[in-house]
């Protein structure tokens, strides 16, 4: 079961002062390589990206997935990126990120989660969004505690989930 997601003659667009979210277009492919990712799987070359690039926006259309580049708006480069991925059961979503390793430490992804989770429970009217990363990534679970997730519990993959509520 998906949810409704609001029909957009575009793909939603979140901005703050600093940051911009958008749809990757195959253009940004070259320069994004490195933090393409599709069933937790890196991206090993161009032609994967754009594989993995194709089946997010089919995931987008089934209503499954949204997933935003994050371009720093003063120097309109590509930092990163964030969305929701794995479907919106239970108007629950999950929320995923990756930043380029030499824009890491700079706040870009907690704006860009704040944008996403905004987007989530007021357009999305999801009730929760859970988070998953390793037990080793202590930054993420930093990140994910500064942006009000608590931590749900231990996997049996050494990953642990987070999640936060729609209050």
């Amino acid at each position: 079961m998906k949810i409704d997601l609001p029909n957009y003659p575009n793909y939603p667009i979140l901005e703050d002062d600093n940051i911009l979210l958008r749809q990757v277009v195959m253009a940004d492919i070259p320069q994004i390589i490195e933090i393409t990712f599709f069933d937790a799987k890196p991206a090993k070359s161009a032609v994967e990206a754009i594989k993995m690039q194709d089946r997010i926006n089919q995931d987008y259309e089934k209503g499954t997935c949204y997933n935003w580049l994050i371009v720093d708006k003063n120097k309109d480069e590509i930092v990163g990126s964030c969305g929701y991925h794995g479907g919106f059961l239970e108007k629950i979503g999950e929320v995923g990120c990756v930043m380029k390793s030499k824009y890491c430490g700079q706040g870009y992804m907690t704006k860009a989660l704040l944008l996403a989770i905004d987007y989530g429970f007021k357009e999305l009217k999801l009730s929760k969004i859970i988070a998953v990363t390793t037990k080793s990534n202590t930054k993420a679970m930093a990140l994910l505690g500064r942006l009000g997730f608590e931590k749900e519990k231990d996997l049996e993959d050494e990953s642990v989930l987070y999640s936060r509520l729609n209050i």
